[in-house]
């Protein structure tokens, strides 16, 4: 297959753009005989005029080639075999041009254990090499197969890549359908994909998401974990919210919440979920820090209210009432999404949390200023005030104390693993965020 060429005066993408990082890997490659090519979302958000996260690099060099290229350098990885290639804290993940084979080479390749396939057909292991036309093509998305060649600068596109972009298309490059059962993840990536860059989708890549969305239940509960992370901190949770629902995907990936908001669009249990995403929106697109613990928290918040409510009308307390509903919600859910389980703690303190922060106009509050949880239980009654209207007169109270963790949570696994990280003693939660917004201090997800 000729691939489709743009030379350097044809596009946008200039190595301005591209991080000293990256270049030093490519031209370290390019002087040592390999092609090196900057490729997938790298080469995409550049033409798209976005700033990339990162940039991944393919070559035909082996890893344990580039290992001898870059003294700098880990090989990682079973299911992909990847280099990375260090710069202090900054590390440029490089890959081998890959190839799919055809069914009757799949065979020999399981023998040399080069790949393999679960019995339902998902892909466990690939590390069969291959030319750069081969690796266009077994990558997910056409969007995400154009590669940036350093030699002379140009775009380099086997798979119609170029015009999707231009059309504002998400097409899956290959039998969607086979797409989706080989790698059952590669539906999350596309509801990311489309609701972070604006796509739609081609008709039967929307058709083969609906028809195998059941696969998801296939792929790996760490994996999911990431990938749900990624979508929802994608700047665009809310839109991506609401394809999942459409897609069925979210009752897939969450099942006793996709019970809990039954099929009905527009309810308010769905608006909830909605509305609090959007919050997760807004505060990250206004620099502020959302937590995976927050994420969760403000995304299972009125599932957990609702069912520690049952709780508290046969008279256990409120806050242990939610606690206990959090941590069960977690234990069942780790079959289908593996939630780490400082995670899971952190969001149950969180949310029984509440009751002492909204009641008696925050008067009751005060003592939990000393844990590490305080900001972002702080930050969920912010949005609580804001989707209800109430408690207004106890978020200001609680928002003015002063927020100074004590040196040793035994309780908060998070804070024992980040080894007793403190706050700015004296400072009120009001005076951290500059009058303005909240800050929530947990670490990024």
């Amino acid at each position: 297959m000729e691939p489709v060429i743009v030379q350097r005066a044809e596009h946008c993408i200039s190595r301005q753009d591209v991080s000293p990082e990256a270049l030093k890997v490519l031209y370290g490659l390019k002087e040592a005989g390999y092609i090196a090519y900057i490729a997938g979302g790298g080469v995409r958000d550049l033409l798209l005029g976005r700033k990339p996260k990162d940039f991944d690099i393919v070559t035909d060099a082996t890893p344990n080639e580039v290992r001898r290229v870059f003294r700098n350098c880990r090989l990682i990885g079973r299911r992909f075999r990847l280099a990375h290639v260090f710069y202090g804290s900054i590390n440029i993940e490089v890959a081998t041009f890959r190839s799919n084979q055809e069914p009757e080479e799949e065979e020999a390749a399981a023998d040399r254990g080069l790949q393999r396939r679960s019995d339902e057909g998902v892909i466990l292991r690939d590390n069969l090499f291959g030319t750069p036309e081969q690796d266009a093509i077994r990558r997910d998305f056409t969007v995400n197969a154009l590669f940036y060649n350093i030699r002379d600068y140009s775009v380099i596109d086997y798979v119609g890549g170029l015009e999707d972009l231009k059309r504002r298309i998400l097409r899956f490059i290959g039998d969607p359908q086979v797409r989706c059962v080989e790698d059952p993840v590669r539906m999350i990536r596309a509801v990311r994909f489309a609701a972070a860059l604006g796509l739609t989708f081609d008709a039967a890549t929307e058709q083969a998401i609906r028809d195998q969305r059941e696969c998801l239940a296939l792929a790996n509960r760490s994996r999911l974990y990431e990938e749900v992370q990624k979508l929802f901190f994608s700047g665009a949770a809310q839109r991506a919210y609401e394809l999942l629902r459409e897609f069925g995907l979210f009752s897939m990936l969450f099942p006793e919440v996709g019970i809990w908001l039954g099929p009905e669009k527009g309810t308010p249990e769905c608006r909830r979920i909605s509305e609090a995403l959007r919050q997760v929106d807004e505060w990250r697109a206004a620099g502020r820090t959302v937590s995976p613990a927050l994420l969760f928290a403000l995304m299972f918040g009125g599932m957990h209210e609702a069912h520690a409510g049952e709780l508290a009308a046969q008279g256990q307390h409120k806050g242990l009432a939610l606690h206990s509903v959090t941590m069960q919600h977690f234990g069942g859910l780790t079959e289908r999404v593996q939630v780490p389980k400082v995670v899971r703690y952190r969001t149950a303190e969180i949310l029984a949390a509440q009751p002492r922060l909204s009641v008696d106009g925050g008067g009751r509050a005060r003592p939990l200023a000393t844990r590490a949880f305080f900001p972002e239980a702080v930050a969920y009654l912010e949005f609580i005030v804001r989707l209800t209207g109430e408690h207004r007169e106890a978020l200001a109270n609680v928002l003015a104390i002063p927020w100074d963790p004590a040196p040793d949570e035994e309780s908060d696994p998070d804070r024992r693993r980040r080894g007793g990280r403190r706050g700015r003693r004296g400072k009120s939660l009001r005076t951290r965020r500059g009058g303005g917004d909240s800050e929530t201090s947990a670490a990024d997800g």
